[in-house]
C-alpha cells in the first residue's frame, strides 16, 4: 500500500488535511477535512505542479496527462485530476471521501509531488457553457492548496 498526504495551506483562512491511499494497482482512495470554507460546492483537484512559491497560483493547470477536455470525474473525457466538487456544510466544512482510478501514487502517472487544490466556486464539469468550462470547470479562485507527498 503506498499512502500519500497533502497539508492545506491559505491566505484566505482554509485549511485541512487530504490523505491518498492507494493499494496495488488499484484505485486510490481520498480522504479528507477542509475547514473555512464557505457553504457549498467547490472544486477540487489535482493541479499538474508541485510548487507554491506564488500560492497556489503556481500550482499550474489541472493534471492532465492524456490532454483530454475538462471533466466530470465519472467521464470518460476528463483531466486525470478532474475530482470534481467538495460540499462545505452551514459550518464551512467539507469532509469527504473520493475513490479515483486515474490518480495513482506510483508509476509514469504519479500525482506524488503535485498539489491538491480547492476552489473558490462549484466546478461545472465541463458543462457549464462557460468559456473556462472545458479547461477548469469555470470553478473560480484557487482558496487553498497543499503538495501531495508520501506518507510513512
Amino acid at each position: 500500500m503506498v499512502k500519500a498526504v497533502a497539508v492545506l495551506t491559505s491566505s484566505e483562512g482554509v485549511s485541512g488535511t487530504i490523505f491518498f491511499t492507494q493499494e496495488g494497482h488499484g484505485p486510490t482512495t481520498v480522504t479528507g477535512n477542509i475547514s473555512g470554507l464557505k457553504p457549498g460546492l467547490h472544486g477540487f483537484h489535482v493541479h499538474a505542479l508541485g510548487d507554491t512559491t506564488n500560492g497556489c497560483m503556481s500550482t499550474g493547470p489541472h493534471f492532465n496527462p492524456s490532454g483530454k477536455d475538462h471533466g466530470a470525474p465519472e467521464d470518460e473525457i476528463r483531466h486525470a485530476g478532474d475530482l470534481g466538487n467538495v460540499t462545505a456544510g452551514d459550518d464551512g466544512t467539507a469532509s469527504f471521501t473520493i475513490i479515483d482510478k486515474h490518480i495513482p501514487l506510483s508509476g509514469q502517472n504519479s500525482i506524488i509531488g503535485r498539489a491538491v487544490v480547492v476552489h473558490a466556486d462549484p466546478d461545472d464539469l465541463g458543462r457549464g457553457g462557460h468559456e473556462l468550462s472545458k479547461t477548469t470547470g469555470n470553478a473560480g479562485g484557487r482558496v487553498a492548496c497543499g503538495i501531495i507527498g508520501l506518507q510513512g
